[in-house]
């Protein structure tokens, strides 16, 4: 994995000063330089800049970029993020049309791909992927995203000039771009938080490529191309023939995901998910006489103040201990303490560029730092519940019934720390609502379909480009902060296409959450942990851990000059404070309730002030 970063503008010539856009170009790679700790590199031409930090995974010795292919002498310029897992089968293709590689890396396949297919390339790569080409001989740049967006890419427009980077923060490198939040983007963090809408950036004038999209620049065009979106049709197999299939495209996605010139390791929690998937890899291994290495993760002194509730029924340690004699795995057990869980807080905003997930994305953030430390590649059972519909509101009636995100319900935790004239500057409610609507009406139908698979329908694609972007995009930059890479083989496209037109009866087989993954994964799973009720990403218990985010929230309303004074009632927020904690109403999704929201605020405060943020 790696960072990529550049810019285009048609009225500046950057040649003409190689010395000042080059340092721009450094900069921005000094911004990314915990995605790509192993190489660096800059391309600078006239009317373009491309700049690339490097994470060696495949292709060890000779995967320098930016790499620069020129063909019938017009030259071809990449920078490139990503996994393609296709890679071989795309390269014998074009090896079949008379491309000679000089390397072994998917950068060049990428490459010699748009230079016989033209941007029609992006769609034979099966990957995760963000990459830029700029065409010298067309003049044009071209940015690409993944069909799920498991890769990010961000953009903004400063005077004549896009500009584009991996994260947020390689951005503000570029001279004239800086930090800013309107309105819109205050409703994005207090309505919609710690998601946001695809397509936004938060900040005020940044964008992101959206998923299954591609830009085209040109001197006097500017297009967004959609490549990819889901389709709803009839779904004509029989259970057994879905079961079949389903289990056939797990275990391709997982294997294809196991690619790498380094050695691989998977996050075990002992859930349906993470095990099928180190189940799978461990089995592959063993064909090799190699040993998995496996990670599990949890807080200190949990075991003592777990306190089970409808979300969260279960702890994980005896199910990975399960797991770990089933599969023979190299096991390691991590653990967080409440001092490095709310330093991580701010850390983890820095990864983002955003208040995020609180302390669940803290917590994710310590442990790849652990991980990291021995590995670089690790895969991991994130998505399956977005595609296979194991939340809760796949199956709540008030859920499905709901006029909101199913995972955000409760609208008054948003506001109820809020000073009145916030309340009534910002229309929170009618934002997220109008976000909301705008996905329940893209959603694809099937002619004739009932209304209760209709509605399905709707949930399934709200998960899918809300709730799951949200963790991709938290998986994403705690682990290439920390200069780990993290693959999602649930999130294969090919998974998503077939799961997205399986009928609900068959996805709850007899009324099984998530029955049909389990089902198909009876081949590499003890029944026991196969059909484990559902329990989700751990989180902390401990009392003293949300008394030290209370000392701290009162520290800053003490001081009156942090920034969330200037949003936050202080009287509001001391009575929401002495309430008491309610672990089974989260304010977002399963995991973030009362603590979560006093972290978030934290984050938010942070936030402003490190970024130096102008309201606008």
């Amino acid at each position: 994995m790696c960072g990529i970063a550049g810019f285009s503008d048609f009225s500046l010539d950057y040649a003409a000063s190689p010395d000042k856009w080059t340092e721009v170009l450094n900069n921005m790679n000094r911004k990314q330089k915990h995605r790509g700790p192993d190489d660096e590199g800059t391309y600078l031409d006239k009317h373009c800049g491309l700049s690339h930090v490097r994470l060696s995974i495949i292709d060890l010795v000779t995967g320098h970029q930016p790499m620069t292919s020129n063909r019938d002498g017009k030259a071809v310029t990449i920078v490139y993020n990503g996994e393609i897992y296709n890679m071989k089968e795309v390269r014998k293709e074009l090896e079949g049309k008379g491309i000679y590689f000089k390397t072994t890396s998917d950068t060049e396949v990428i490459l010699a791909g748009y230079q016989v297919y033209g941007a029609e390339i992006v769609k034979k790569l099966n990957g995760i992927f963000a990459f830029a080409i700029w065409d010298a001989g067309k003049r044009k740049l071209y940015l690409f995203r993944d069909r799920v967006g498991v890769k990010p890419l961000f953009y903004t427009r400063q005077s004549n000039a896009i500009v584009f980077s991996s994260e947020i923060k390689g951005l503000f490198s570029y001279p004239g771009v800086t930090p800013k939040i309107d309105k819109e983007g205050l409703c994005e963090v207090f309505g919609l938080g710690p998601a946001k809408t695809y397509g936004k950036g938060v900040f005020a004038g940044v964008n992101e490529v959206l998923p299954g999209h591609f830009l085209e620049v040109g001197e006097k065009t500017r297009r967004e191309i959609c490549y990819w979106r889901l389709e709803s049709s009839p779904h004509e197999e029989s259970y057994e023939d879905t079961v079949g299939r389903t289990r056939e495209l797990v275990e391709n996605a997982v294997k294809r995901q196991m690619l790498s010139d380094v050695p691989i390791c998977t996050f075990l929690s002992g859930g349906v998910d993470s095990s099928l998937v180190t189940a799978i890899c461990a089995k592959e291994l063993q064909k090799q006489g190699k040993q998995l290495t496996t990670y599990s993760f949890d807080f200190v002194d949990n075991d003592i103040n777990f306190k089970a509730n409808a979300f969260q029924p279960s702890e994980d340690r005896p199910w990975v201990e399960k797991m770990v004699a089933y599969a023979e795995t190299d096991h390691h057990y991590l653990k967080c303490n409440n001092i490095g869980l709310y330093q991580h807080l701010f850390d983890a905003v820095d990864a983002r560029d955003l208040p995020c997930m609180a302390d669940v994305e803290a917590s994710m953030l310590y442990f790849c730092r652990k991980v990291a430390k021995h590995n670089k590649v690790t895969l991991t059972g994130e998505c399956a519940d977005e595609i296979f519909g194991g939340y809760p509101w796949f199956h709540k009636k008030e859920c499905f019934d709901a006029d909101i995100f199913p995972w955000s319900m409760d609208f008054s935790a948003r506001t109820q720390f809020l000073k009145d004239e916030v309340i009534n500057e910002l229309p929170l409610e009618e934002y997220a609502r109008a976000a909301y609507d705008n996905t329940v009406s893209e959603t694809p139908v099937l002619e004739g379909e009932n209304a209760e698979e209709k509605r399905r329908r709707e949930i399934s694609y709200l998960n899918l480009k809300w709730f799951m972007q949200t963790l991709l995009d938290r998986m994403d930059r705690t682990s290439m902060y920390s200069g780990l890479e993290a693959r999602v083989p649930f999130a294969d496209h090919e998974i998503i296409e077939y799961v997205w037109n399986v009928p609900w009866n068959m996805k709850c087989h007899n009324g099984i959450v998530k029955g049909l993954l389990r089902a198909a994964g009876e081949a590499y799973l003890p029944k026991e942990v196969l059909y484990r009720r559902k329990s989700p990403y751990p989180k902390t218990y401990d009392p003293e851990y949300e008394t030290l985010l209370q000392v701290k929230m009162k520290e800053l309303l003490e001081d009156g000059n942090a920034p969330i004074c200037e949003l936050v009632d202080r009287k509001k927020m001391k009575h929401f404070m002495e309430s008491p904690t309610d672990y089974g109403r989260p304010f977002y999704g399963q995991l973030m309730a009362g603590p979560q929201l006093l972290a978030y605020l934290l984050q938010i405060n942070y936030w402003l002030s490190k970024y130096r943020i102008q309201l606008v």
